[in-house]
């Protein structure tokens, strides 16, 4: 037994039951299309490595999903603060179904080319910025403050089990019986997530459904990047996250050719070995309720980057799968403890009508950060060998470890000092 640590200590029974209906449609929209993006973190991979096994021309294929941040981020905040963020979350699904859909007829008929991939990877990476950031911006219009963290952590435990622990085999499976067949299923899991989608009502209106006077966009996205650079808490947590996103996606996109190469995995190896993680991340998620009462979120934020540090380092210098394995089940607990507190921490700190352009900068350095490090991992695999990233990883967050080490202290408050208000 430990002594409740937060200023608002919920037991996961409790919390559980008060979940509102709303936030359960969204939460099952969100499993099910990650279901999906699981799918393809094994069959995309493995289609690109079907093409060539190049190490540029891999890591360029995660970097043209993750690019559209890059391009498109800052302004698809400004929408998502001014548009009606459930009908946009629906749009832009639906513009994905449809660009997995004509990838599956291409790939079927065998007409695929690798500039031809990219492109649809780009586009699908589009739907994603606008679709990611409504969906992060609607949650605390459909949770209590006082809630957010455990809401927080079945949603990012839940999208875990779908999208690490069953898509990627489920994925490597499908490529083994078609090369088509991941994309055409994630197609069909897209139509189902839409119309769960619709059934979420937003109880009161969210901010980017009221009426107000609408200046330009840019205007726009300069206030919250104004209200974000004189919050050193959300800032610095931003700053922080794309820093290690850009170690973490050098090395992950290499991760293939180490599974494939070094650990000497099949296809469906390489998806059993991706799903690792996911085990662990389960695990945290359902001892989150636990860790929140027990740790200040302080302490929880400076082991979880220990643990992604030492990451790097463990994968590459082991030549056993199981190994492999084991480690990345402790960053899987890892991840998805550092989701909880840090989406808690920004939620809570965050005003409503500044929700939108805010997750937006942070959305940009966490994605921009996966982009910038696959290229980077692909030219180091390219110059070097495919483990070069991982050294340069483990280096990289080191450094970055020690300098926010103290920080850690503030950024967490920032959570707590906002919750507590709330009930004030």
């Amino acid at each position: 037994m430990c002594a409740a640590r937060t200023l608002l200590p919920v037991t996961s029974k409790q919390a559980g039951n008060a979940l509102p209906v709303p936030f359960r449609w969204l939460w099952a929209g969100a499993s099910v299309s990650n279901l999906g993006d699981g799918m393809l973190l094994a069959a995309g991979p493995l289609l690109v490595t079907s093409i060539t096994r190049e190490p540029l021309a891999v890591a360029l294929a995660p970097f043209a999903q993750q690019v559209p941040w890059v391009v498109f981020g800052l302004l698809a905040g400004a929408v998502v603060d001014r548009v009606d963020r459930r009908r946009l979350m629906i749009g832009v699904n639906l513009l994905r179904l449809l660009v997995l859909a004509g990838l599956s007829i291409v790939i079927f008929t065998g007409s695929l080319n690798l500039p031809m991939l990219y492109a649809g990877l780009f586009l699908l990476g589009t739907a994603e910025t606008f679709a990611d950031n409504a969906s992060t911006s609607l949650i605390p219009a459909l949770v209590p403050s006082r809630q957010l963290g455990l809401a927080n952590s079945r949603l990012f435990g839940t999208i875990t089990v779908t999208n690490q622990l069953a898509g990627p085999p489920l994925g490597a499976l499908l490529f083994a019986v078609s090369f088509a067949l991941p994309y055409a299923g994630f197609a069909v899991l897209l139509a189902a997530a839409v119309v769960l989608y619709s059934r979420v009502v937003v109880p009161l209106p969210a901010p980017g459904e009221r009426n107000v006077a609408t200046p330009s966009l840019w205007r726009e996205v300069r206030e919250g990047l104004g209200w974000m650079r004189r919050h050193f808490a959300v800032r610095t947590l931003a700053v922080l996250i794309t820093c290690f996103n850009v170690t973490f996606g050098a090395t992950f996109a290499m991760l293939v050719l180490y599974g494939t190469g070094q650990l000497g995995l099949s296809g469906v190896g390489y998806g059993l070995l991706m799903s690792a993680s996911a085990v662990g991340g389960i695990i945290g998620s359902l001892l989150f309720p636990w860790l929140e009462r027990c740790f200040s979120y302080a302490t929880l934020l400076r082991a979880g980057l220990v643990l992604e540090t030492f990451t790097h380092l463990g994968l590459v210098l082991t030549h056993q799968a199981w190994l492999a394995m084991a480690i990345l089940f402790l960053f899987g607990m890892h991840s998805v403890v550092w989701s909880s507190v840090s989406s808690t921490v920004r939620q809570r700190a965050v005003p409503d009508r500044l929700r939108g352009r805010v997750n937006s900068v942070y959305m940009l350095g966490s994605v921009g950060g996966i982009a910038a490090g696959s290229l980077l991992g692909g030219v180091l695999g390219q110059a070097f060998s495919y483990r070069a990233p991982f050294y340069v990883g483990f280096v990289g967050s080191m450094v970055i470890l020690l300098l926010v080490w103290k920080s850690m202290t503030h950024i967490a408050s920032a959570g707590d000092t906002a919750a507590a208000d709330e009930t004030a």
